[in-house]
Parts: C-alpha cells; structure tokens; sequence
C-alpha cells in the first residue's frame, strides 16, 4: 500500500564528497572527503519548487530533472510513500564537475531525504544496503556512491544477478596517519568525456600490473601506509585521461616527484594527495597554486546522515 505524505513534513540530510578509484581500484575503491551538501525537503500539498545555493547555483535545473528531485522520486517509491507536492532546497558545497563525486552526492542525498520522511509516515526506510544499491543505479557503479552512503574508505564491487547489476560494498578502516589533501582546480571536466579515452581492451600485463596495485593499495589503506606511493600507481586510465586533463597530469606528476603519494580524484581533474604530514612540500604546493589548484587539508567524510526537520549544518 502506498502512503500518502501530509503537507508540513520536513527531512535533511546531509552527504559527502567522495574519491572514487584511488589510483589503481577503478570503479571499485572509493573514500567519502569532508564537503558536505544539505539537502532539505519539505512536502506541500501541490506542485514542486527547487532551491539551489552555492555549486551549481543557476546553473543546474529547477525542475523535476534535477538529480536530487530524481533521488527523492525514486526513495519515495522504495518506501512505498507519495507527496502530492515537494520544496527541495539545495546548499551545495562540493564542486561541480571535478572528480568529487557531486553527483553521487545529490543521489544519496535524495535517498536520505526520503528515508526522512517515509519515517515519519510509519514506512520502513531504506538500510544501507539497499541505498547502496539502488544509488549506484543512477551511474552503473558503487565507488562514489557507496563512499557517500558508508563514509571513510570503501571497496566497491557488482555482481550479476540474473540479468540486473547488484552493487554491494564494504568499509575499510583507514589508517590514521594517513593525512588527505584535495588539489581542486577552476576548470571542470566530464566523466563522460574522459570516460571515452579508455580503450575497450587492455593488455594482460596492464590487467595484472593493476590487480597487484589495487590488492597493495587496501594494505597500504590500513596497514602500511609507507607503501602508498607503490600502491597508487595505475596504467588503466590515469595515462589514458592525461591528455584531456594536461594540468592535473603535470600536478600528479609534480606531487609524485616530491615524494607526496598522489592520485586522479575519480575521472579529474582534481587530484587527491596522501600525506602523513600536515603540510605538504612547499614546492608542491606552490607548483600547485600556479597550476590553478586550491590545495587544501580535507579530512575523511562521514556517512550520510538523515532526520526529520531542519537539521543542523554540519
């Protein structure tokens, strides 16, 4: 039976930024960065009013298009809920177009936002598995989107099940020394448009020379964080990308050369650096500043996290 939601209902939640990929776990490693959305919604009697603020402000859709509207659509199906009408205001702070994973962002996030409200209509909310899953739909892999749901690092993976994609993903403990820095430039980038770069088929030793990387890079994680600079080495798509993105490749290269274990952040072109220090080398930082990049300390991200009524920002 569907529930249909009276008017005056208020939910927020707020998710993080996300990494996907982490060198070499393509589509399959992830970790949530400290920039949060919000996302409150609001359900009336009729119609449908969006607010954006911050990223993407008239910039982005304010109509049903809007991936966030889409999210909450699809999270009040999955509860079995209905609103006659929806207020959905956006305070975005996660960079459009980077490679920081917004978009997943604006799905959980209107997953979370349902999962409010049906819980105020007596309707059982999504767990965690299933926004897993059902976030991962909207782009055909889990790493930035099951980051965004679990917080901390992830590893992501998909299984066929019968025909349809079933996503599913565990949290890794970070270790904690390992220090995070986010270089994000002005310019943006299409994941689509780079996606294309990659070839259909790579090369047995490409394929092996990945999977060592990827196995190293989940020790490096959360044991040995001295085998980082070993453990983010790809050959399947950074090399491939670095023509359509030549200032984070030069970065990646520069950050590298100082010692500083660094990686494409998803498909660019920020970049995300690994550090055990505070400060990364002056060199690099300033390398990265005349490059166009706003380097900054980021701490890990947490979960998302959703309640009934207007929450406090984070």
């Amino acid at each position: 039976m569907i529930r249909t939601l009276p008017p005056g209902l208020t939910a927020t939640a707020v998710v993080a930024a996300s990494s996907a990929n982490l060198g070499p776990g393509f589509d399959s490693m992830g970790i949530a960065l400290g920039i949060y959305d919000e996302i409150v919604v609001e359900t009336t009697e009729s119609g449908l009013v969006v607010e954006v603020r911050g990223e993407g402000e008239g910039q982005v859709p304010l109509d049903a298009t809007h991936l966030v509207v889409r999210a909450i659509a699809r999270g009040l199906r999955e509860t079995k809920v209905s609103a006659p009408g929806l207020i959905v205001r956006c305070r975005n702070v996660i960079p459009h177009s980077r490679g920081l994973g917004s978009s997943a962002a604006a799905v959980v996030g209107g997953l979370a936002a349902a999962n409010g409200l049906a819980a105020q209509a007596g309707s059982s909310p999504m767990c965690t598995e299933a926004l897993v899953q059902v976030s991962s739909e909207f782009e055909g892999h889990p790493d930035n989107a099951s980051a965004a749901v679990l917080g901390g690092a992830v590893v992501s993976w998909t299984e066929d099940a019968g025909g349809a994609p079933s996503y599913a993903a565990a949290p890794i403990r970070l270790h904690p020394d390992i220090v995070l820095f986010s270089a994000i430039p002005a310019v943006r980038s299409s994941t689509a448009e780079t996606r294309i770069l990659l070839p259909d088929q790579v090369s047995h030793t490409d394929a092996r020379f990945n999977v060592s990387r990827a196995a190293l890079l989940v020790l490096a994680l959360t044991e040995r964080p001295d085998l980082l600079m070993a453990a983010t080495e790809d050959v399947l798509h950074q090399p491939q990308r670095a023509p359509a993105l030549p200032a984070s490749a030069e970065y990646l290269d520069v950050l590298r050369r100082c010692g500083v274990p660094a990686v494409l952040s998803g498909a660019g072109p920020a970049v995300l650096a690994f550090s055990h220090d505070a400060e990364l080398p002056a060199e690099a930082v300033q390398r990265g500043r005349d490059l166009g990049f706003s380097v900054v300390n980021t701490p890990v991200g947490h979960g998302v996290t959703w309640c009934a009524g207007v929450a406090a920002r984070p």
